[in-house]
C-alpha cells in the first residue's frame, strides 16, 4: 500500500484509483463480509452499444471487448435478449420498474412525480440492501431526486468524476462497496457506463476532432471496422464507425475497472453481476427505432455457485421487462403486483421453460419530445413493426 504522501503526489486519475483502493482496504480491515447471507448485486449498463459489437456475441471486428468477453465466459449469456425501447430514459425505466412504458408512464425524457409503483431502489432497500448509483441518475427513475442511499458521481471530497473516464467507474464501484460495508448491508450497485454514447472518443459534441484525455486501450482505424448492411460503406461512415469502436473499447475498459474493484473488495464470489446495453448504437436504423439491432442487447449474468460458467442460452427470447423480477427473485424478495415481466432465474440455472418465444417492443418519442409512436412484436423468425 502506498503512503499518503505518495497518493497526494500522484497524477489526478491515479490519485482517484489509489484513494479508492485505500478506502476499500480500510473498510475491509474493520468490517468482515462474513455472515452476509444475501447476494450482492452489481448491475452494469453501457450506453448505446450494439450487441454485435461484443466479441462474445459475434462481433466481426476482433478485440472490441476483452473484459466483457471474459465476464461472459464466467456466466451465462442470453443471445436472444432485447430491451423494449431503443432510447435511454424509457429503456432504463422499463428495467427498473418491470413495466412497459405505457404502463410505467415514462414514454420519453421527462419525470413522473407520482408514478404509483416502486422501482429497483425502493424494493432493494425494503429487502435490506444498500443502494447506490453512478451516472444516469435522473434517467433511471421516474422522478428525481430519488432516494438512493448514495450517488457515486463524485468523490467523498465533492470532486466530480468525469463520465468518460474508465478509471472513475472503478473508483465509484469501490466507494459503493465500501459504503455498503460501513452500513453493514449487502450492496445493490447500478453502474451506468457513459460510453459508447456520443460524443465518441476523439470527437466533441459537434463531431469535430479534439484532444481526448481518456484514451481507450485500443484505437480502431477505418479499415478495421465492420460496416453493417443498413449503412453505406463510405469513407466518412467508416471514420465514424472507427470512433464508435474505439469508444466501445473504452466502455470495455470501464467494465474492466468495475470488475477489478469488485474483485479487490473480496465480494466477487457473493455477487450477482449483470451486464447489458440500454439499446443499440447511435446510427441510422438503430437508435430510436424498433428494428432487430435497435433492441438486441448483450445480456450476461455471472453468479458464482449458481450460474454455470460459459453457458449460452440461444433458445429463450427474454427482455428488459424481465430484469426487475429476476433480481427480486434472486435475492428472495417478493415480486409486487403490477410487474409485467417474469423471473429469468430458472433459465439462469439451466432449466427450460415455455412461453419465451416472443417479445413486445414500443417507442413513443425522442429527447426533443417529438412523438412518432411505434409498436412491435418480434419472434425467432419474424419482426412486425406497426407505425400508427
Amino acid at each position: 500500500m502506498k503512503s499518503i504522501a505518495d497518493i497526494l503526489s500522484a497524477p489526478l486519475r491515479e490519485r482517484h484509483r489509489l484513494i479508492s483502493a485505500l478506502l476499500v482496504a480500510l473498510v475491509c480491515a474493520y468490517f468482515s463480509p462474513a455472515g452476509v447471507a444475501k447476494p450482492n448485486l452489481l448491475l452494469i449498463i453501457v450506453d448505446d452499444m450494439n450487441a454485435d459489437s461484443v466479441g462474445a456475441f459475434g462481433a466481426v471486428v476482433p478485440g472490441t471487448t476483452p473484459n466483457i468477453d471474459q465476464l461472459a465466459s464466467q456466466g451465462i449469456r442470453f443471445e436472444k435478449a432485447h430491451v423494449q425501447v431503443a432510447n435511454c430514459t424509457p429503456s432504463r425505466n422499463v428495467m427498473w420498474s418491470g413495466r412497459y412504458p405505457h404502463s410505467n408512464k415514462v414514454e420519453g425524457f421527462y419525470q413522473v412525480a407520482n408514478p404509483g409503483y416502486l422501482t429497483l431502489s425502493d424494493l432493494m432497500q425494503e429487502a435490506g440492501y444498500f443502494t447506490a448509483i453512478r451516472h444516469k441518475v435522473p434517467g433511471s427513475t421516474p422522478y428525481s431526486p430519488y432516494p438512493w442511499d448514495l450517488v457515486l458521481d463524485s468523490l467523498p471530497t465533492g470532486d466530480l468524476l468525469h463520465r468518460k473516464d474508465p478509471i472513475s467507474f472503478g473508483v465509484s464501484t469501490a466507494r459503493g462497496i465500501a459504503a455498503a460495508k460501513l452500513a453493514g448491508k449487502p450492496f445493490s450497485l447500478l453502474i451506468n457506463v457513459s460510453d459508447p454514447h456520443l460524443p465518441f472518443y476523439g470527437l466533441n459534441r459537434r463531431g469535430e476532432p479534439v484532444e481526448d484525455p481518456f484514451v481507450p486501450s485500443r484505437i480502431f482505424t477505418p479499415d478495421e471496422v465492420y460496416v453493417p448492411p443498413y449503412l453505406v460503406d463510405d469513407p466518412i461512415v467508416r471514420q465514424e464507425l472507427a470512433h464508435y469502436y474505439s469508444t466501445v473499447r473504452r466502455a470495455d475498459d470501464a467494465v474492466g475497472e468495475i470488475l477489478a474493484a469488485l474483485q479487490a473488495s473480496g465480494e466477487a464470489d457473493n455477487t450477482l453481476v449483470m451486464f447489458l446495453s440500454d439499446h443499440g448504437m447511435p446510427f441510422p436504423f438503430v437508435k430510436t427505432q424498433l428494428y432487430h439491432h435497435s433492441t438486441l442487447t448483450p445480456l450476461i449474468f455471472r453468479w458464482p455457485g449458481i450460474v454455470q460458467e460459459n453457458t449460452v442460452d440461444d433458445v429463450h427470447m427474454v427482455s428488459a421487462i424481465d430484469i426487475l423480477p429476476t433480481l427480486l427473485d434472486s435475492v428472495g424478495a417478493q415480486i409486487p403486483k403490477g410487474i409485467q415481466g417474469r423471473s429469468l432465474l430458472p433459465l439462469m440455472r439451466g432449466e427450460s421453460q415455455d412461453g419465451w418465444d416472443r417479445i413486445f417492443k414500443e417507442y413513443a418519442e425522442n429527447s426533443s419530445g417529438e412523438r412518432t409512436p411505434m409498436r412491435a412484436i418480434e419472434t425467432k423468425r419474424f419482426l412486425y413493426i406497426f407505425n400508427p
